[in-house]
């Protein structure tokens, strides 16, 4: 046999062996069981919580405290939300032993309007928070808009935060032309006009668990109490300033996410030195209410690691 026919030979069985490797592979997937992420989840009944209003220097905000000694971790609600948005997430942080504070930012349900000749920081307030609950240390867990107020927080108060979660944030004061031209490319011309449950929720969760989607626009339109405009933030956001923060810090992005895609979560990742990235499949802007349990171990995970 010449040379020429071997290697002919030798290539025909490397393309067998691919083509059954293939074959195997496709017909294993065939025959996998089908995992839906949108089998509906009831609604846990909210948790046993010191609930109230507590005065800042900047006007009275609506918390909810379940109290406790395990490490704090403060959610930091996105535009769309108030104090009332956690009920998935209270009772699975408590059980791993977290104190866990929910609240409501001025302009939110419960809480005072934000003062316009006044408006202060959100950020300033989240310190102030914790110094009214006693709290030395905690981590942040925020979902869209709550990211950059916590970002802001992390740039401007880092000894007080333990770790950093940021939820499909779409980090729009980010002063950097790759985030602006990623999110103009993303939004059609007229999309923050459009209803709030078409742009915070996927198109899957939407068909799989109506009741869920009723529910999450009941407590949208219970969210919005008040004025809310003109709080600043503290720091401007740029590479520079985003490369030296150092607290460590999980991004977590809906595959389907029409207001923050994966896009900008892995442009910011590529400029965050000390964070992890994660996606979760099919979901949509608003992470911990469509796909409770994949944030609850994704989150609870990275607080737990050293």
């Amino acid at each position: 046999m010449s040379a020429i026919t071997r290697r002919s030979t030798l290539l025909m069985g490397v393309a067998a062996a691919l083509v059954a490797e293939a074959g195997a592979q496709a017909q294993a997937q065939a025959q996998a069981p089908i995992v839906d992420p949108f089998v509906p989840v009831p609604i846990p009944p909210p948790m046993a919580a010191k609930e109230g209003l507590i005065e800042l220097p900047s006007g009275k905000v609506f918390v909810r405290d379940t109290g406790g000694q395990g490490p704090a971790v403060i959610l930091m609600h996105p535009a769309t939300g108030s104090a009332l948005i956690w009920a998935y997430q209270e009772a699975a942080f408590v059980a791993a032993g977290h104190r866990v504070i929910a609240w409501s930012r001025r302009g939110h349900y419960g809480s005072d309007p934000v003062d316009k000749a006044n408006p202060g920081s959100y950020t300033r307030d989240i310190d102030d928070l914790a110094n009214a609950l006693g709290v030395s240390q905690f981590s942040l867990v925020a979902s869209a808009a709550g990211c950059t107020i916590s970002l802001d927080y992390a740039m401007s108060f880092p000894a007080r935060l333990r770790k950093l979660v940021l939820s499909a944030g779409s980090l729009g004061n980010i002063e950097e032309a790759e985030i602006r031209n990623a999110t103009e490319g993303s939004r059609l011309k007229g999309f923050d006009d459009l209803p709030a449950d078409f742009r915070e929720l996927s198109p899957a969760y939407r068909s799989a668990n109506p009741a869920g989607a009723k529910a999450w626009v009941e407590l949208e339109h219970k969210a919005l109490s008040g004025n809310r405009q003109g709080p600043k933030l503290l720091n401007a956001f740029n590479w520079t300033t985003l490369g030296q923060m150092q607290r460590p810090t999980l991004l977590l992005y809906g595959g389907a996410d029409l207001a923050a895609p994966t896009t900008i979560g892995r442009i910011v990742a590529r400029r965050l030195p000390n964070r992890e990235f994660v996606v979760a499949p099919e979901a949509g802007h608003s992470i911990y209410w469509e796909q409770p349990a994949f944030f609850n171990r994704t989150v609870l995970d990275f607080l737990a690691r050293a």
